[in-house]
């Protein structure tokens, strides 16, 4: 196979988007949510892996809480990967990090990303589905359901667990 072959494989392979979040609490249990200024509902600090520069799911959600709330922060383990379905865009591969127990400073610190975020605020898991829209709510309640399962990562379709 030539070069100009190989391009022309690769230019014909269907595409698959794919964005990453870290998943943040405080000590009660509550869950940060960022409100966005382009699109109703709320969503976990996250955004779209730039993977054209070579980026991983994890650097991608380590810059995007740095960029959207102005928090450096390790992240721990996978917690969720979701294969979501589109109507007129490719599909997206979500993937949710466990960012950790904030403490009280780090809250304090927050500040929110006025190019794409209007707030943030820490919900109760029973009433996330409120504020995540579709399949995000049920994702970001089975990364929840992970974490304090301490089992593996969860792997979704649409938010709903494949068995």
């Amino acid at each position: 196979m030539t070069t100009t072959d190989y391009a022309a494989y690769i230019a014909g392979l269907p595409r698959v988007l794919a964005g990453a979040a870290a998943l943040f609490r405080d000590a009660g249990g509550r869950v940060l949510l960022v409100e966005p200024n382009y699109r109703e509902g709320w969503a976990l600090p996250g955004g779209t892996i730039e993977s054209d520069t070579g980026e991983t799911p994890r650097e991608a959600a380590r810059r995007e809480a740095l960029e959207e709330i102005g928090l450096e922060v390790a992240l721990g383990r996978l917690l969720a990967v979701d294969w979501v379905h589109g109507t007129g865009r490719p599909p997206i591969t979500a993937y949710v990090y466990d960012g950790g127990v904030l403490r009280d400073e780090q809250f304090r610190a927050i500040r929110v990303q006025e190019e794409e975020l209007l707030s943030w605020k820490l919900v109760e898991p029973a009433e996330l589905r409120t504020y995540l829209l579709g399949s995000l709510g049920f994702r970001v309640t089975a990364a929840l359901e992970a974490l304090e399962a301490g089992t593996g990562a969860v792997e979704l379709v649409n938010g709903r667990r494949v068995d």
